[in-house]
């Protein structure tokens, strides 16, 4: 992790905390949860890792496997902290619903299964494919989001409600990409490299399909119950079923 980014991993973690405090002297009885989750850790990577390891795990072994793998893979990846972090920052910034840090962290499932995936990414690529696929397993059964751990997943991206999303293997997904609820994304066919590839900035929305070897081009839009299984340019919006595209920045073919 660069200088610049510990200076912005540290400043986050000062906001959370703050806003923890704040809510604990508000509502005591809250207070003792944010106590245990929250204030008693040193800094943002090993509170993550707790909540990770409380979220997956259904037993007290379970919860402190999860959050040990957690601390193990953020300890030799930095940058997965950072990820964590724009990550964050992403849904106080998307979700009018939403302002501050603290609540999406402790209660948005979406944001949990993604870390969860970040986790068993890097114990993917690190040849640890027991540890990589329980941890989509357990995110797959506990918050109803499947993610490959060999896809491949940017940074500042938003699950949003994240109930029945599937990402399959060598999926790419750029930065700053907003999914929302019951959405597919993977291969069609047998080659498992004909996956497609989401640009930076793409909005898909709820009940949506993307199937293929396909590009999704830079802040296109995938309208709700669409099913995409061709190219869609840069900012063109994909809408129905099979998918046709409309307000594109110039003329482009079907999709």
């Amino acid at each position: 992790m660069t200088e610049a980014a510990i200076v912005a991993s540290d400043s986050l973690w000062r906001e959370i905390r703050s806003e923890a405090e704040r809510a604990a002297a508000a509502d005591p009885v809250f207070g003792k949860v944010l106590a245990g989750t929250i204030l008693v850790h040193d800094d943002f990577a090993a509170a993550l890792a707790d909540l990770t390891g409380r979220r997956l795990g259904g037993s007290s072994a379970d919860r402190a496997r999860f959050a040990a793998f957690s601390r193990n893979a953020f300890g030799r990846a930095p940058e997965l902290v950072e990820a964590a972090g724009h990550d964050l920052r992403a849904i106080a910034l998307r979700d009018p619903a939403i302002a501050a840090l603290l609540p999406p962290l402790l209660h948005f499932k979406g944001y949990v299964a993604l870390q969860a995936w970040r986790v068993s990414n890097w114990h993917w690529r690190h040849g640890h494919v027991d540890a990589a696929l329980l941890f989509q397993n357990e995110a797959s059964n506990v918050l109803q989001v499947s993610i490959h751990p060999a896809a491949s997943i940017g940074s500042s991206v938003y699950l949003d409600h994240a109930t029945g999303i599937v990402i399959g293997a060598n999926v790419v997904i750029g930065d700053e990409v907003t999914i929302l609820q019951n959405v597919s994304i993977g291969r069609h066919g047998e080659l498992p490299t004909r996956s497609p590839r989401i640009g930076r900035g793409v909005y898909i929305g709820g009940g949506a399909t993307i199937l293929g070897d396909i590009s999704i081009g830079d802040f296109a839009k995938i309208g709700a119950g669409s099913v995409v299984t061709g190219d869609v340019p840069d900012g063109c919006t994909a809408v129905g079923n099979p998918a046709r595209l409309t307000n594109c920045p110039e003329p482009a073919s079907a999709a």
